[in-house]
């Protein structure tokens, strides 16, 4: 695993893959269908991995979080960088933190929530895992009014922050307000374009970002990275027709809960069977099989092809 961190060139020199996170039967972790996951993502030249919502870290017991970490560190390349989350409750958080204080990990993303929570308090949270961890943390923004953009300013000045995840859905991505206000508050280098590959190009084009999660490159990791390329060489054309083969799964992931559907497409494309989800998530029905199925199985051969 990579331990060391120099800035954003680190986190804009791969497409981020935020992949599923594969259970046995009996909800333990499937170490070898997780490992086959993770060679087929690195093959395919992903080398940044982060655990999240469709790992369904949320729902991650404390008991099991030190193994998690352990094989992710011991299974990923050795230039892999691996970042895994923290919280979103605050006792949570802090325990996980000081698990992972005693490891080489160069940073943790912490799971956004708008229950039980107030800005100021979320910020001392935020502030609170930076002092126990003493690295900067991972921001995941995905809903209006979860913190304001001078919280992140404060925030990202004192050091606290690495980057944002900017995951706020629009109709139209090449229109948006809090974004342009977040990367005049922190800098384009400062954001990664955190929905995918369906807003990539406007996020790229428009605001000037140069980094992407992406869920579906757990499918197809190569074609991923050939989109981030593409938008790297500001090769518009060609980026617009790498992104249209994510859409079909991407509509689906819509539709139908990313977490769930990306669970599935991994199994259904045969990379690694994925297993049950782990409560409080579950498998999706069985009448979405088949379309998954096609979606993800068309996808990768787009990718090959």
């Amino acid at each position: 695993m990579k331990e060391t961190l120099n800035g954003p060139s680190d986190w804009q020199s791969s497409v981020i893959a935020v992949p599923p996170l594969a259970r046995n039967a009996d909800l333990t972790l499937a170490k070898p269908a997780n490992a086959k996951l993770i060679h087929h993502m690195e093959a395919g030249g992903i080398s940044i991995i982060m655990c999240g919502g469709n790992a369904n870290f949320y729902n991650v017991a404390l008991s099991e979080y030190e193994e998690i970490l352990d094989f992710l560190s011991q299974t990923v390349a050795a230039d892999t960088w691996v970042i895994p989350s923290i919280g979103p409750a605050y006792g949570t958080m802090m325990d996980q933190a000081a698990i992972l204080a005693r490891k080489k990990f160069p940073t943790a993303m912490v799971l956004p929530t708008m229950a039980n929570m107030t800005e100021a308090g979320l910020v001392r949270a935020i502030r609170l895992a930076h002092e126990k961890l003493g690295y900067p943390l991972v921001l995941y923004v995905k809903d209006e009014g979860y913190l304001s953009t001078a919280s992140i300013a404060e925030l990202d000045w004192d050091g606290c922050l690495l980057f944002v995840k900017y995951a706020i859905v629009r109709d139209t991505p090449e229109t948006d307000d809090v974004l342009n206000s977040l990367i005049d508050a922190i800098g384009a280098d400062k954001v990664v374009s955190g929905i995918g590959e369906r807003p990539a190009i406007a996020h790229f084009r428009t605001f000037g970002l140069n980094a992407f999660t992406t869920g579906s490159g757990a499918v197809a990791p190569a074609h991923s990275m050939r989109l981030l390329q593409a938008l790297k060489a500001a090769d518009y054309d060609a980026a617009d027709r790498i992104r249209r083969t994510f859409l079909d799964l991407e509509t689906l992931r819509d539709r139908h809960g990313p977490a769930f559907v990306l669970h599935e497409a991994v199994t259904l494309a045969e990379i690694a069977d994925m297993g049950p989800m782990l409560p409080l998530m579950s498998n999706i029905a069985a009448d979405l099989r088949a379309p998954v199925q096609s979606a993800a199985r068309n996808l990768m051969a787009a990718s090959v092809g």
